[in-house]
């Protein structure tokens, strides 16, 4: 049974800087594709950002372009969320999601969800 387990949340100041992890565990296939999503308290899960099984491609919201990272390693089956220069409507909770056929925007086109890790930024 695939297992996603994200780490990384936090606290942290405006400004500061926050590496997001997701290890995936129990995957009997080798192609996947990986998505960040997050959700804010009252506000519906919204796309992050999501990364090819190759890692040759990468999508990211419009909000994270230009602060946020998404990498992977295929050996270690992790994939990571580098997000700096924080604001405080970067608060929510971020879920990890692995697409056996599938990376892109929609929720639905993911099999498989993570807990989630909370990030909380203060102004």
């Amino acid at each position: 049974q695939v297992q996603l387990v994200e780490s990384g949340g936090g606290s942290v100041q405006a400004g500061d800087s926050l590496r997001l992890s997701c290890s995936a565990s129990g995957l009997t296939f080798s192609r996947y594709g990986m998505g960040w999503f997050r959700q804010a308290p009252g506000k519906d899960r919204e796309f992050v950002a999501a990364m090819s099984w190759s890692g040759g491609s990468t999508l990211y919201a419009h909000f994270a372009v230009d602060r946020f990272t998404c990498s992977r390693d295929v050996a270690k089956k992790m994939v990571y969320l580098q997000m700096n220069s924080l604001k405080p409507e970067d608060t929510a909770v971020y879920y990890c999601a692995l697409g056996h056929t599938y990376y892109g925007r929609s929720i639905t086109g993911y099999d498989y969800w993570g807990q989630g890790t909370q990030v909380t930024v203060s102004s």
